[in-house]
C-alpha cells in the first residue's frame, strides 16, 4: 500500500489488514465458537453425504462467513468482524475433516471391517491436528512473507465477503432459502417418497446405451458452483462410459454365454447397470487413479519448487527476540512442536491404529513433505485444484509395499496402509483448508494463534461426530453401493488390494489407466473425466445443467463485470445452501432408518414427469435469485 496507513503496517510487509494490529475487537468468543461448532458439524454432514455420493466437496468458507454475518450481526447485533472470521475457520475444520475421512475409511467397511466409531475419530484426530501444527510454522513464510506471490484464491474471497458484511445479513437469506429448498425436495423424494428422485431412459434402438438423471438439488448447487467447464469433462467421461463403453461390451458380448471375470453372469444377460457394475467401475478406478497421479506429477516441478523454498525460508528466518504485534502471532513454535511428537508417539503405540513405528514414521514424513507442498499449492491455484487424491494414492503406494516388504500383509496390512492414508489425507485436508483461512484473517487482521485455536476446536467437534455420521450412512444407505458410491474410497481399496493379495481384474483397470492418458493428451483434465467414468450418468447430467445455468449468467452479465459477480456470487449462496440442506435432510433420514424408523418404501408418483417438473422448478429459482443480485449491487455501487 502507498497510502498514509503504511506507517502501520507489520514489519517488513508494508501490508495494513482491514482491522490494523493497533485495534483489538471481539474474536474468539463464546457466540462464535458455539455458532462455529454447531456450522462445523452441519457442513461435516452434507460433505460427507456429498462426497460420498459423488466423490467431490464443497467449500464451506463463504457460506459460512455469510451465515455468521446474518446471525452474529443480524440477529444478535454483534459487530466484530473477526468473530465473522473465527466462525468461518471453524466451520471449514468440518469441511476438511469430512473431505480426509470419506476419501478413505470408507474402504474399510467396503471389507466388511467395521471400524467403531471411537477408531474413526481417533484416526480423524490426530489426522486433523497433525494439519493444523504442521501448517502453525509455515504461516509466516507463506501467508506474510509471500503474500504477494501466493494469493490464495478461496481466502481472499472469503475475505472480501467478510470485508462487505456491513451490508447486513441479508445476503444470508439467500443461503438460508437454498437450504430451506433442497431440504424441502429431498424430504418430499427420499424421505415421504411422493415421487421419484432418479429418472432414466434408453435410447431407441441403441441397445444398453442409457441416459438419465438423478433430480437432487445439491447436484444442481454443485455444477453451478464449479462451472461449465469441470461439469462439461465430468459429464464426458459420463458419457463415455454410458453411451460408448457401455454399449460395446454389451454389443461384443451379445448372445453368448461365457462368462467374462470379474462378472459371475454371461455378458448378453447384464443390462446397462449391471454393465456398469462389473466392468466400468474397475475401468473408472483405474482412470481415477491415474488421474489422480498424473495430477500429481504436473506438480512435481511446483512441488519440489515449494519444499526447497519453504526449507529455505525457515532456514533464513530471522533468529534473537522480537516483539510481534497482534496480527503476527501464532501457537508458540515450542507447544507445536510438542504437539506433533506426542500424535506421533501416539500413533506408533495407539491399539487403535496399530501402525506400529513404521506407520507412524511415513506418517511423520510424508505428513509434513505434503502438509508443505499442498499448503503453497493452494495458495497458487486453490483449494479445489489441490493434488489431495494424487499424494494420497502415493503415500498407500509406498506405505502399501514397505508393509508388504516387513512381513504385514492380509487384512491386517491391508487396514494399517489404508490408515496411515487416511491420516495423511485428513491431515492435506485440513491443513490446505487452514492455510486459505489464515490468509483470510492476514488481509482482515485476525489474531493467527486464535484462528489456529479455532481450528483445532472445530477439527475435535467433526472429528467426535464423523465416525457416527459414517456408521449411521453405512448402515442405513450401504458405502460404496448405489445410493453412496464412494468412489475415492473405492480407488483407494482398489489400490491397497492391488498391492497386497493382485486379485483384481487388472486388464480392466489398465484400460481405464490407458483411457485417462489418452483424456490428458486431448488437453482435458483427467481425473476430473475419470470421476465421471466412475460415476452413472444419472450424477453427470445434473451437474452440468448446473454448469449450463453458471454459463447463462454469466453470458448475460458479460458487458458488466460487477453486474456479474453480483449475480455469481447470489447464485453460489444459494447453491451453497441447496447442497447443505439436501445433504443435511439425507443425513437425517438415515438417522430415522438407523432408528427403526418407518420410511414409505414405495414411490407414489412413479412417472417422470413430476420429477422432472419439480427440478425444473428449483433450476428456475436458482437462475431467478442469481439475476436478483443485480438490484442490490448496483444500489451499493451508486450510495459507494
Amino acid at each position: 500500500m502507498q497510502d498514509g496507513k503504511q506507517a502501520q503496517a507489520s514489519k517488513g510487509t508494508g501490508f495494513v489488514p482491514y482491522i490494523p494490529a493497533s485495534k483489538s475487537m471481539a474474536e474468539l468468543t463464546v457466540f462464535a465458537i458455539i455458532l462455529g461448532i454447531v456450522l462445523a458439524v452441519v457442513f461435516a454432514a452434507a460433505n460427507a453425504y456429498l462426497g460420498l455420493k459423488i466423490g467431490l466437496t464443497v467449500s464451506a468458507s463463504i457460506p459460512a462467513a455469510v451465515i455468521s454475518l446474518g446471525v452474529l450481526r443480524g440477529i444478535f447485533r454483534r459487530q466484530s468482524i473477526l468473530e465473522n472470521n473465527i466462525v468461518q475457520t471453524m466451520t471449514t475444520a468440518g469441511e476438511a475433516v469430512a473431505a480426509g475421512t470419506i476419501f478413505t475409511l470408507p474402504a474399510l467397511y467396503m471389507w466388511n471391517h467395521i471400524p467403531s466409531m471411537a477408531t474413526v475419530s481417533f484416526i480423524v484426530l490426530v489426522g486433523g491436528f497433525l494439519g493444523v501444527a504442521m501448517m502453525v510454522p509455515l504461516r509466516r513464510l507463506l501467508i506474510v512473507n509471500e503474500h504477494a506471490t501466493l494469493p490464495y484464491p478461496e481466502g481472499m474471497a472469503c475475505a472480501e465477503v467478510l470485508k462487505s458484511g456491513d451490508r447486513g445479513g441479508r445476503s444470508a437469506l439467500f443461503v438460508v432459502y437454498g437450504f430451506l429448498i433442497g431440504g424441502v425436495v429431498k424430504a418430499m423424494g427420499d424421505g415421504f417418497k411422493w415421487f421419484r428422485t432418479e429418472i432414466e431412459t434408453y435410447i431407441y434402438r441403441f441397445k444398453n446405451a442409457l441416459i438419465g438423471m438423478d433430480i437432487y438439488p445439491a447436484l444442481l448447487g454443485v455444477g453451478y458452483i464449479i462451472g461449465p467447464r469441470i461439469s462439461g469433462q465430468m459429464l464426458a467421461g459420463g458419457a463415455l462410459a454410458w453411451l460408448v463403453l457401455i454399449p460395446t461390451i454389451g454389443y461384443i458380448g451379445a448372445g453368448g454365454q461365457s462368462v467374462i471375470a470379474p462378472s459371475a453372469a454371461p455378458i448378453g444377460e447384464l443390462t446397462a447397470w449391471g454393465l456398469w457394475e462389473d466392468y466400468i467401475r474397475y475401468i473408472g478406478a483405474g482412470a481415477v487413479a491415474a488421474g489422480g497421479l498424473i495430477t500429481l506429477v504436473k506438480t512435481l516441478p511446483m512441488l519440489f519448487g515449494s519444499l526447497f523454498a519453504t526449507l529455505g525460508g525457515l532456514r533464513s528466518r530471522e533468529h534473537g527476540k522480537v516483539t510481534l504485534d497482534r496480527t503476527n502471532k501464532d501457537i508458540p513454535a515450542f507447544w507445536v512442536f510438542v504437539m506433533i511428537a506426542i500424535l506421533i508417539v501416539i500413533i506408533a503405540f495407539a491399539p487403535l491404529t496399530d501402525v506400529g513405528i513404521i506407520g507412524a514414521i511415513v506418517i511423520a514424513v510424508f505428513g509434513f513433505l505434503f502438509v508443505t507442498v499442498a499448503s503453497r499449492i493452494v495458495g497458487l491455484v486453490g483449494s479445489s485444484s489441490s493434488p489431495v487424491s494424487g499424494m494420497t494414492i502415493a503415500t498407500l503406494l509406498i506405505v502399501t509395499f514397505i508393509f508388504k516388504m516387513t512381513g504385514l500383509t492380509g487384512m491386517t496390512g491391508m487396514i494399517a496402509s489404508l490408515t496411515v492414508g487416511a491420516i495423511v489425507c485428513v491431515a492435506l485436508a485440513v491443513s490446505s483448508d487452514i492455510s486459505q483461512d489464515l490468509k483470510t484473517g492476514y488481509l482482515v487482521g485476525g489474531t493467527p494463534w486464535k484462528q489456529q485455536v479455532a481450528m483445532m476446536i472445530g477439527v475435535l467437534v467433526s472429528g467426535l461426530v464423523i465416525g457416527f455420521i459414517l456408521s449411521v450412512l453405512n448402515e442405513s444407505y450401504g458405502l460404496g453401493s448405489e445410493q453412496l458410491p464412494a468412489p475415492k474410497a473405492v480407488l483407494m481399496r482398489i489400490i491397497v488390494e492391488g498391492i497386497m493379495a493382485g486379485s483384481l481384474p487388472w486388464d480392466l483397470v489398465f484400460i481405464g489407466v490407458a483411457a485417462a492418458v489418452v483424456i490428458e493428451l486431448l488437453g482435458l483434465n483427467s481425473l476430473t473425466v475419470a470421476v465421471g467414468i466412475y460415476l452413472p450418468i444419472h450424477v453427470s447430467v445434473p451437474i452440468m445443467i448446473g454448469g449450463v445455468v453458471r454459463w447463462l449468467i454469466e453470458f448475460a452479465s458479460r458487458k458488466n463485470e460487477q453486474l456479474k459477480a453480483a449475480r455469481v456470487e447470489k447464485g453460489t449462496l444459494l447453491a451453497s445452501g441447496l447442497i447443505a440442506g439436501e445433504s443435511l435432510i439425507g443425513v437425517i433420514i438415515a438417522v430415522l432408518i438407523w432408528m427403526n424408523v418407518d420410511i414409505p418404501g414405495d414411490v407414489l408418483i412413479a412417472n417422470n414427469v413430476v420429477p422432472l417438473l419439480v427440478f425444473l422448478v428449483v433450476t428456475l429459482i436458482l437462475i431467478g435469485g442469481s439475476l436478483s443480485g443485480k438490484q442490490e449491487r448496483l444500489t451499493e455501487d451508486q450510495e459507494g
